[in-house]
């Protein structure tokens, strides 16, 4: 870890940072990126802190065409906020190098990107209350507005086809004729119900292929930890990770808000009974979201916000089993059964809606 902090002193030096590193520390709360925070200090004594991050390039295979996305993208917000008092907590802004690029390149072939750390923000793991959902409905509604008139097109596509059902269905069948580990037959039940409902997940996709929805700007990682809030007013200021900013259907991240923030229990949580879908949260989170979206959506999209947090529920399902099936080869796993416990879980929160469908 020691080693880690000094190759990460060591890069700092090569951005535009004004002042003298007094302090750098490693943050262990990110699960792709190796994240580091230091502290400057100018020559009047004024401290300031940054964010570093050495880009995981076994995820994101095309680092440059990641901030470049990012640049774009935060430079356009950064012309919305910019008669903010508080600009600088509304917006990531990214630090350049001395030789004028988003990002350097350490002798390792390591590529890093600084951005300046958002002071005096609070941060949520849970959804602590319905005023919260209400505020990150507003926060995922407010950056989607910011980038409404912002062609979607012009992003790079840093994951081909991430939400593309059919292609996560083809990679589900591959894994079941190979069979690594011997485990399709334990899954008869879940894969019954995931081949039955291909066509329904398969819905948004389908139409944003035929250009029923617009191409937008899509984050496709909406949950509540990716919203810094103010610590007075909980308003939501600022959405951050934008690794996987992207062309798409901002009905991508309206379906990731829902399934992430209406479950009652969690991602992994073993004891289904505790998982279900909470209806006076999804109104909550969706009357916060309508109150700013309601001046961008299409009709076609508007009609698909409810759809759209179970097909993504769907295709994360899709994903943990395909990779329990493949042998756990994707996501990272604490001990053997965690892709199907997640899997069930995801397909427990589907049943949860499909039961309250007309409620809500």
């Amino acid at each position: 870890m020691e080693s880690n902090r000094e190759a990460a002193a060591a890069v700092v030096s090569e951005f535009q940072i004004p002042g003298r590193l007094v302090d750098i520390k490693v943050n262990t709360q990110g699960h792709i990126n190796s994240t580091f925070i230091s502290t400057f200090e100018d020559e009047d004594g004024r401290k300031r802190k940054y964010t570093h991050q050495r880009i995981n390039q076994n995820v994101f295979k095309k680092p440059e065409e990641v901030m470049e996305n990012i640049l774009l993208v935060t430079k356009h917000i950064e012309e919305k906020v910019f008669s903010c008092p508080d600009k600088e907590r509304r917006c990531l802004h990214v630090v350049p190098a001395k030789d004028g690029r988003p990002w350097h390149v350490d002798p390792e072939g390591g590529y890093w990107r600084t951005y300046g750390f958002i002071e005096d923000v609070n941060t949520y793991d849970t959804i602590p209350s319905l005023e919260a959902a209400r505020n990150l409905g507003r926060g995922i509604g407010t950056f989607q507005k910011q980038l409404s008139d912002f062609d979607g097109a012009q992003l790079n596509i840093t994951i081909p086809r991430f939400h593309d059902m059919g292609m996560r269905y083809g990679q589900l069948d591959e894994a079941i004729k190979a069979d690594p580990k011997g485990r399709v037959a334990l899954v008869k039940e879940e894969l019954d119900f995931l081949m039955a409902n291909k066509e329904r997940g398969c819905r948004i996709w389908d139409a944003f292929e035929s250009g029923k929805l617009p191409n937008r700007v899509t984050h496709n990682d909406t949950k509540i930890n990716n919203v810094l809030f103010d610590p007075v007013t909980d308003e939501a200021v600022c959405v951050i990770d934008l690794d996987t900013i992207m062309p798409g259907t901002i009905l991508f991240d309206t379906g990731d808000m829902i399934r992430t923030a209406c479950n009652t229990g969690a991602e992994d949580e073993k004891d289904l009974s505790l998982i279900s879908f909470n209806r006076d949260m999804y109104k909550a989170l969706i009357g916060g979201y309508m109150e700013i979206a309601k001046d961008f959506l299409t009709a076609d999209e508007g009609e698909l916000i409810k759809e759209s947090g179970r097909v993504i529920t769907q295709i994360m399902a899709v994903r943990f089993l395909t990779d329990y099936i493949a042998g756990d080869t994707y996501y990272h796993t604490a001990y053997e059964d965690h892709n199907l416990v997640r899997t069930r879980t995801q397909l427990a929160l589907i049943h949860s809606m499909d039961e309250q469908w007309d409620l809500y």
